[in-house]
């Protein structure tokens, strides 16, 4: 279990568990769902923002988790760190180049469970350039909301570098090292609706 998933169960209620099994086909519920990212800006501070337009879908089978796959769509532009000249900045050419290239894909290659968590391997597309990820997810529940919904969730993260996908931009500081890490931590905290 990594540590902002210990973090966060530390600080919330107890996951409630409405079903044992949660096989089925899901759509992500982007209202209550965030993807998330952080990098370190001038070696010293970090920077954390989000993208707030996305689709996705899951196919869970908990007996064969080989079977289960997930899907996801994110709209470039709609990425948000909060300030926005650096939204503008990354939407340009020097970084996402949103204009020319509207989506970023992961479609899942190898699903696996781990103990209770879950093992998703596929192919992140970004600007052109598709590389395999591997993002642990850890359940957090399962709960049937007021509107009949029946809901599960999951927390997981990985670390990339983003010039793997052409994100290379950069800039000297003077007092060595860089204005931008070229690591950068995803983080995903999911919420998915069971379809009827």
């Amino acid at each position: 279990m990594s540590f902002f998933n210990r973090k966060s169960a530390e600080q919330f209620d107890a996951p409630t568990a409405a079903v044992e099994d949660i096989s089925g086909d899901y759509t992500i519920d982007p209202t209550h769902t965030r993807i998330g990212f952080s990098t370190r800006h001038a070696m010293v501070t970090t920077v954390r923002g989000q993208f707030t337009d996305f689709a996705g879908t899951a196919s869970i089978d908990a007996a064969n988790p080989a079977n289960s796959s997930v899907s996801l769509t994110i709209q470039t532009a709609s990425i948000d760190t909060g300030v926005a000249d650096r939204d503008g900045h990354l939407r340009s050419a020097d970084f996402f180049d949103a204009d020319n290239n509207k989506e970023i894909t992961f479609t899942s290659t190898k699903v696996e469970r781990d103990g209770d968590d879950w093992v998703i391997t596929g192919d992140l597309s970004i600007k052109g350039e598709t590389k395999p990820v591997s993002v642990t997810f850890e359940p957090t529940g399962s709960a049937q909301d007021p509107f009949g919904n029946l809901r599960v969730g999951f927390e997981g993260g990985t670390t990339i570098n983003r010039k793997d996908w052409g994100l290379t931009w950069n800039a000297a500081l003077e007092t060595g090292g860089v204005l931008v890490s070229e690591k950068v931590k995803l983080e995903f905290d999911v919420s998915a609706i069971r379809n009827a």
